[in-house]
């Protein structure tokens, strides 16, 4: 049987703009349109776990609303079990402004609402779906306090953790980041975690390899993703395609790579399985639109 999955994240209704190219400050340029797409990386990463075959659970929080509603169907849609995701009264469901340009490239405001409530205090009422899983997975758009129990709780249970520090914290605990099992930044998200320095992005992981992480796979766009960890490096290159809107494409490589994971799939197996699933995402416009099914993926493998 697959192991389960437990994502721990945001859930956010995304507000996606498309222009032809970004404005930059003090300009003002006119959008050519403007769509509503279910979202938050949290909820991103539990769709493509669950849309490719994952025995998915996710805590979160949206708030009581029209968009959080449409939030939890997604979800549900993607094959995630929904049944512990709380609704906040007092915060609306938390939303990003996501601006694609004609390269498809992308620039994101987040706006936590809900998001904020998905704390220490709800993570402890949920402690079983703690030890039902195997997997625990989390980012960086709740509060920071309660991805530092999730990740101390897990280990205590013995849990496989993998942290996507997603957006980019100032700094993670040292105590932290010797309990994760799986570090997978971008490579901004290297240089930040490092003292914001122009790192050799292998100096970087080495780095946080010397910081107590078990394995940094660092996610490097188009080119592809480089596994590092005490064994040495890995280089796996990426499919080549026409990219139309990388919106969730680290999103999808998260989901993508814990659910093979969890279905018994060696490391090379599953990020190799990461970087087609991802490179199918960018050819498509949207967040959790774009998550390809398992028979996508398989044709091209």
């Amino acid at each position: 049987m697959k192991k389960g999955i437990l994502v721990i994240g945001s859930l956010n209704m995304d507000l996606s703009i498309d222009l032809a190219k970004m404005p930059v400050t003090g300009e003002t340029i006119l959008g050519r349109g403007i769509a509503y797409k279910a979202g938050g990386k949290g909820a991103n990463q539990a769709c493509a776990a669950g849309k490719l075959g994952g025995r998915v659970r996710m805590l979160g929080c949206v708030g009581q609303d029209e968009f959080g509603q449409k939030l939890v169907k997604s979800l549900s849609e993607s094959g995630v079990e929904i049944d512990y995701i709380k609704e906040s009264r007092a915060l609306p469901t938390g939303t990003a402004v996501i601006y694609v340009d004609d390269n498809g490239d992308n620039s994101i405001v987040v706006i936590p609402g809900a998001n904020m409530a998905c704390d220490i205090e709800y993570l402890k009422e949920q402690d079983e779906q703690f030890q039902w899983c195997d997997y625990v997975v989390l980012q960086m758009e709740i509060p920071y306090e309660a991805v530092w129990y999730s990740v101390k709780r897990a280990k205590e249970l013995g849990k496989t953790v993998i942290l996507n520090p997603a957006p980019a914290p100032d700094e993670i605990p040292e105590e932290i980041l010797s309990l994760v099992d799986y570090l997978t930044p971008n490579e901004t998200e290297i240089i930040a975690l490092n003292g914001k320095r122009k790192d050799d992005i292998r100096e970087g992981a080495e780095k946080l390899l010397g910081r107590g992480v078990s394995n940094v796979i660092a996610t490097l766009g188009d080119r592809g993703a480089l596994l590092v960890n005490r064994y040495g490096e890995t280089f796996y290159p990426a499919r080549k395609v026409v990219s139309v809107d990388t919106t969730a494409a680290g999103d999808c490589f998260n989901g993508a790579m814990v659910a093979a994971l969890a279905e018994g799939q060696s490391e090379a197996e599953a990020i190799l399985f990461a970087n087609i699933a991802s490179s199918i995402a960018v050819t498509r416009k949207g967040a959790q639109e774009s998550l390809p099914i398992r028979e996508e993926v398989a044709v091209i493998m």
